[in-house]
Formats: structure tokens, C-alpha cells, sequence
């Protein structure tokens, strides 16, 4: 099995070196105003269809002297004649100058001939390349727009979040060995599920995020999934079990949890595909991919690892092992839970009331797309958008284009007085800075407008006047005409539109899904009610954070962001994401606590040794998940920053609130109930794989015994009295788990 891993992740690398893409953004959105004014522009304009590149020039002595204004005029030539670019606009003319006033800045327009997921990264390098000279001459040159799609690959971080991860996993395992085994997995399926996004980008379009976002969602779950395996196969071998007998008993149980939680994360996150965005869904396929291959992993390597080491996992001890579970054993998790079961109302409303305050700031999300302006500071698009916000105004780091096809009927005249009479209404609109002269077809029927707004291409009066524009100025001033506005900037409007209006039925669909999915495992229909509400809750008060921090500004230096609109497809890809990476603690946890309840029939205890076996995990399991996805904020891209601190802050909350007390209390309230499903239902319901059988219940330690220790033995160990098993009802059967 190892052997057909490094093959398969050889030939991987291979097949991604020799027919892998790039990665580019594809904003393409079918039945928007944006997309139509694209198709117009298309369709009537060639020349001016495909995306376009800024070049900022910035001389101190002035951009019009004659060595800057020369090697400026011969660059330009020379770029109109390279390939996939329709055309260059010089600033200084023919046609309107771009010069600032103060003659020190001037912008060069280039027009591809494709939209930017289209163009070859060649001919955008050799356009910028194109002006060296004028760099020599003495000038300043940056880049801008949308054609400038960096790849967001490895920056460093991955690293530092994987070296944080190691101490994590060497203080809870407490032995070299079982701390090298997740890693293990979790790098060699890393590597594979990278590799075949490199492949699978050849074949379709994947946003610029996709492979760092792939990389941070695999490498957390990766390590959380394999750990989770390898402490039940710890646990085995400690009850007496040989390395043989406890690696299938670890998959048939801990394994079997992880493969109903990644399913669950990878449907999940391929709902996204419902959505109808290439953009957001390209980036779900790229993050259930890396999740497919952790999965597979855990099923498959991370066994043929187990068995090589044998009985020598825990070989090379940092610390003395201690397990918080076990026949008669008590530790300081009973205890906990037991106090939150004895007070559960107190420490639900508590619990609940904090993690809805955190969600308030949800309520202000307003979506949207950065602009440059919160670029990393040592980028050419930022000196670019703050030499052109600086010296032109906010408003041309993101201009909007206008699209007005009059009635072929008339003469060019009548078209001319009409467009000309349709720039004065634009210019007079609230919100908008300047008007450019129209420019009219061939046909001469249709016009196109370059209108700058006040605001930049991010703030809330630019989208306003988008939508004053779509919905006063134009039917109004031009009610015979078919009017549309485009633009990179009315683009990023659009998506985060169509994301706002569409967020609601998504997240009904998945939480839908995943409850079904959870009735099934648990044979139950109040528990997936439950988990369905916690994990609301949870993934809530991570929005709520998010908003604080990403668009209130609270503390966003400290992460090296900037304040600005939370990117549009950041709330359905973190919800797909996290309610997916909730419901593992969830399975994990409540799997446990159901074996316990199988076998005991006890409700309570159940609960308290559900919770001892997994809390020291699923506590370790988080903070590796933490410390990676917090380990992106020192990624430069606010897109990457976001995500992770979004990931990262939910995790800690779910970990910590919900499942250490909001589950007990809850359970506590909801004793037996808990696990009631109408039989007719349970009849018609599917049998998983390795689902529970009949058995016989066997003694657990009792709620009274956890409330009078207090003189534990070494380790926190106490046998405590054989629980009073309840009288079963009539008509009950009380399975136990197959272990």
C-alpha cells in the first residue's frame, strides 16, 4: 500500500508537471447586467471585449518631459502590434489626455483581446516587459487591473502552521512516533490531492485562491482525520489489544466517524456547484478534492503506517501516556461534564448568549470584492492604485463602462445628440466624477461610456451608484435605448448580488443534507436536529468575528489586512467548509457517546464517557486545526487572511463552547429523547456499513461516583460503583456497538 502511494503521488507530480494549468479567475456570470454589457461590448466593440491592463507612470520631473514622453510614445507602438493585445491607449492622446494635473502621473491603457482568465500570462509579461525603457528613461511604472491574477501559491506559512501543528500533536500524543504518523498522511495526501488540482486546472478554470485555500482546508483536515484514527488505535493497544487487532477495530469505529464526517465536508463544500458561479464552485471542486485525498488516505496509507510501526508506536516518549478513558477510570472531563449536567439550563442560555453576541456583527455583513487597495503592500497593483487614487481620484482605480444601443432607425446624427444628450444625464448623476466622451460603433447605434465614480471600486457609494444608474438614471435619460453597466467593478457588484440573494436556500440545502445524513449514522432525529442548530450557532459567531475584524476594522492591522467589504464568496464557501469541518466533531463525539449508550442504556454516563474519550482528542485535533489555518494570516493576500481567521475562529469556538458545554447540557435536557426515532422511519431508513448490532450492556461509572471523587488515583483514575441500569421499556431492544 505504501508502495502504490508513492507511485501515486509520483505520477501525480508527473501529470501535473507535463498537462497541469494555471489558475485565473473567471467571473463569468450568466443573466446579469454586467455579463449583458460584456456581450454588447463583444458583439459591437471587438477590440474593446477583452479584459485590460493599467500601466501607472510617475516621473518627479514630470511625466511630459520629452526623454519619459518619447520612450513612453515608442513603447506604446511597439505594444499595439504584440500578440492577444487589441489595443493601446497612450496618455497622451489621440483622444482624451491621462495626465494629472500637477503632470507628474500619466495612465497607459492596454486591451486584451480576451477576458483575463483568457490571457496567456506570456503576453502579459512581455507587455510589461514592454516598458522597461521607460524605466530607464527615470520613471516609476506599476501595474494594475484585472488582467494581473498572481497564483496565491505556497508563501511560507504552510510551514510555520505544519511546525506549530508538530508540537501540538507531540504534547497530546506525548511519543515522536504517533506525532510522525498524522503528519505522514497528511503530507503524502496533501501532495497527491495539489497534484491532481494542478491536472484538473488544465481542464477547467480555478480561481487564483483555489490552490492556497485547497492546501489550508487538506493540511488541517489531513492531520485532524489521521489523528483522530490513531488515538482510537492507541486506546486499542492500551486495553490489551495487538497492533493487528486494534488497527481494524480503530477503522471500524474512529475510521468509520471520519468517513461519514469528510463526506459529509465534501458534499458540503460541492454544493457550492447549486450556486450557478463558475468562480465559487470551481473553488469548492479545488477544496473536495485535497479533502477526497485525505480521506482516502486515512482509509488506506494511514493503516500500512500503523502497521509498520506495530508495537513500537509509542517508542520515544516526551511524556508519560495517559488516557481519560477506560473501565473505571474517571478524569477531570467526567468531572466537568458531570457539573455541566448537574446545571444545564444555566449553561445553556450562558453558552448560547455568548456565541449569538458573537453573531451580531453579522447582521452589517455587507459583501463584496477588495480592491487594490488591499493588495500586499509591496505589489505593483497596490503603488499602482494609490498613485492613480492619489493623483486621478479613487474612482479611476475601478471605472465603470456604460453601454447604450439606440434604435438602429435613426441616423447617426439623431444617435450622436442622443448619446451626447445621455453623457450630460451621467455626468449629473450623484456619485459620479467624470464622463468620458462616447464612442459610437461602426454601425453608429451604439455608444459606450467610460463613467468614474467618486468612491473606489469597494465602497458602498460606488455600489449605490451602480444600482441608481441600473434603476433611475439610464431608464430615465435613455428609455428607448437598451442601456447596461459592465466593468470589472459592476462585476464584482453583480457576484456579490447574486451570493447575497442565493446564501438563504444554500444554506437551508446543506444543513438539509447533513441532516439527513446524521439521521441515518445516529438512527435518531433529535440529534441532527441538534448538531443542525449548534453548528449554526457556531459558524454564526464566526461570521460575527469575521465582520468585526475584515469590515469593522477591529484589530484588522494586527493580522496586516485592510477594512473593506468581506469578499462575496467568502460566507457560502466558509459555511460549506465549516459546517462540513463541524460535523466531524460532531460524528466523532456523538458516535462515541452512542456506543456508550448502546452498551449501558445509561443516558448521563453515556454522555461523560462519550465526552472523556474524545475531549482530549477532539481538543488536540482543534488546536492543530487552529494553528494551521491560523498560520495563513501570514499569508499577504487579504483573500487567504480572511478565510483562514474565519476557519480558524469557528474551529476554536466549536471545539471549545459547543462541544465542551452546549452538547452535555443540551443531552442533559434531552436524556433519552435524545435518541428517539418513530420506528416506521427507523424501518425505512438505510443500514450503513458497520452499523451497531444487538448486544448486552456492560456497567459504566456512574454520575454519583464522578461528583464524590475527589482523592483520584495517579492520572485521575477511580473506579467508581457499576452504574443502576434502568429497566428497559417494553418492546425496547438495545443494541450494542461492534467493536
Amino acid at each position: 500500500m505504501i508502495a502504490l502511494w508513492l507511485s501515486a503521488v509520483v505520477g501525480a507530480g508527473l501529470a501535473a508537471r507535463s498537462v497541469g494549468g494555471s489558475f485565473s479567475n473567471d467571473l463569468t456570470l450568466s443573466n446579469t447586467d454586467s455579463q449583458a454589457a460584456y456581450d454588447t461590448l463583444r458583439t459591437r466593440y471587438p477590440e474593446l471585449s477583452g479584459d485590460g491592463m493599467q500601466v501607472v507612470i510617475h516621473s518627479d520631473s514630470g511625466v511630459a518631459s520629452a526623454k519619459v514622453r518619447a520612450a513612453v510614445t515608442d513603447v506604446v507602438a511597439a505594444v499595439r502590434d504584440s500578440q492577444d493585445v487589441a489595443a493601446v491607449q497612450s496618455p497622451y492622446g489621440p483622444g482624451p489626455a491621462m495626465v494629472s494635473d500637477d503632470g507628474r502621473t500619466a495612465i497607459a491603457t492596454i486591451q486584451f483581446t480576451e477576458r483575463a482568465k483568457d490571457v496567456p500570462k506570456e503576453s502579459v509579461e512581455a507587455a510589461q516587459e514592454a516598458f522597461d525603457p521607460v524605466r530607464e528613461a527615470g520613471a516609476q511604472v506599476e501595474y494594475g487591473g484585472a488582467v494581473l491574477q498572481g497564483e496565491h501559491g505556497p508563501s511560507g506559512s504552510e510551514a510555520i502552521g505544519l511546525a506549530a501543528a508538530v508540537l501540538v500533536l507531540l504534547v497530546a500524543f506525548g511519543s515522536v512516533f504517533a506525532m510522525v504518523v498524522p503528519l505522514l498522511t497528511a503530507l503524502f495526501a496533501l501532495a497527491l490531492g495539489m497534484s491532481v488540482l494542478n491536472v484538473v486546472a488544465g481542464v477547467t478554470t480555478i480561481g487564483t485562491s483555489g490552490p492556497v485555500v485547497a492546501a489550508m482546508i487538506g493540511l488541517g483536515v489531513g492531520i485532524d482525520y489521521a489523528l483522530l484514527v490513531v488515538t482510537r488505535h492507541r486506546e486499542g493497544m492500551h486495553a490489551g489489544h495487538s497492533p493487528e487487532e486494534s488497527i481494524p477495530l480503530a477503522l471500524s469505529t474512529a475510521g468509520r466517524s471520519v468517513l461519514v464526517a469528510g463526506a459529509t465536508v465534501i458534499v458540503a463544500i460541492l454544493s457550492l456547484y447549486l450556486i450557478g458561479i463558475p468562480f465559487v464552485s470551481a473553488l469548492g471542486l479545488a477544496s473536495a478534492i485535497t479533502v477526497a485525498a485525505t480521506l482516502l488516505a486515512a482509509v488506506t496509507l494511514l493503516p500500512a503506517v500503523l502497521a509498520v510501526f506495530g508495537a513500537e508506536l509509542d517508542r520515544f516518549r516526551v511524556r508519560r501516556l495517559r488516557f481519560d478513558h477506560g473501565a473505571g477510570r474517571v478524569s477531570g472531563w467526567h468531572r466537568w461534564t458531570g457539573h455541566v449536567q448537574r446545571r444545564p439550563w444555566p449553561y445553556l442560555l450562558a453558552s448560547a448568549a455568548v456565541l449569538i453576541a458573537m453573531a451580531l456583527p453579522l447582521f452589517s455583513l455587507r459583501l463584496g470584492t477588495a480592491d487594490d487597495g488591499s493588495a500586499p503592500k509591496d505589489s505593483t497593483e497596490r503603488r499602482a492604485y494609490e498613485l492613480v487614487a492619489k493623483d486621478f481620484g479613487p474612482g479611476w482605480t475601478g471605472p465603470l463602462l456604460v453601454t447604450a444601443q439606440f434604435d438602429g432607425q435613426e441616423s447617426k446624427a439623431a444617435v450622436k445628440r442622443q448619446a451626447g444628450a445621455l453623457r450630460t444625464e451621467l455626468e449629473s448623476a450623484e456619485g459620479v466624477q467624470e464622463v468620458r466622451p462616447p464612442r459610437l460603433d461602426e454601425a453608429g447605434t451604439t455608444a459606450v461610456y467610460t463613467v468614474v465614480p467618486k468612491s473606489s471600486p469597494d465602497d458602498r457609494s460606488t455600489e449605490q451608484l451602480v444600482h441608481r444608474l441600473r434603476e433611475d438614471v439610464l431608464p430615465d435619460a435613455a428609455d428607448d435605448a437598451e442601456t447596461h453597466v459592465g466593468g470589472s467593478t459592476a462585476t464584482a457588484i453583480d457576484l456579490a448580488d447574486r451570493l447575497g440573494s442565493q446564501m438563504a436556500w444554500f444554506m437551508s440545502f446543506v444543513v438539509g443534507l447533513s441532516f439527513l445524513l446524521l439521521m441515518v449514522e445516529f438512527r435518531s432525529l433529535v440529534v441532527p436536529l441538534k448538531a443542525a442548530v449548534m453548528n449554526l450557532l457556531s459558524v454564526g459567531a464566526a461570521y460575527g468575528v469575521v465582520v468585526a475584524v475584515f469590515q469593522w476594522g477591529w484589530g484588522a492591522g494586527l493580522l496586516g489586512s485592510e477594512a473593506g467589504p468581506v469578499e462575496s464568496f467568502a460566507p457560502v464557501m466558509l459555511f460549506a467548509v465549516l459546517f462540513g469541518l463541524s460535523m466531524d466533531y460532531e460524528v466523532f463525539l456523538l458516535s462515541r457517546v452512542r456506543e456508550e449508550y448502546l452498551r449501558s442504556g445509561d443516558t448521563g454516563a453515556s454522555v461523560r464517557n462519550g465526552i472523556a474519550a474524545t475531549a482530549r482528542i477532539i481538543t488536540a485535533a482543534a488546536s492543530v486545526m487552529v494553528v494551521v489555518f491560523g498560520s495563513f494570516q501570514l499569508n499577504d493576500e487579504r483573500t487567504v487572511n480572511l478565510f483562514g481567521f474565519g476557519l480558524a475562529a469557528a474551529i476554536a469556538i466549536d471545539a471549545t463552547l459547543v462541544r465542551l458545554v452546549l452538547v452535555p447540557s443540551v443531552m442533559a435536557i434531552l436524556g433519552k429523547s435524545a435518541w428517539w426515532m418513530p420506528r416506521r422511519l427507523q424501518r425505512l431508513l438505510p443500514h450503513l456499513p458497520g452499523e451497531a448490532t444487538p448486544g448486552i450492556r456492560t456497567p459504566i461509572p456512574s454520575e454519583s461516583a464522578v461528583a464524590d471523587e475527589g482523592q483520584s488515583a495517579r492520572d485521575g483514575a477511580l473506579s467508581g460503583p457499576p452504574v443502576q441500569r434502568e429497566e428497559e421499556e417494553e418492546g425496547e431492544r438495545m443494541p450494542q456497538a461492534r467493536l
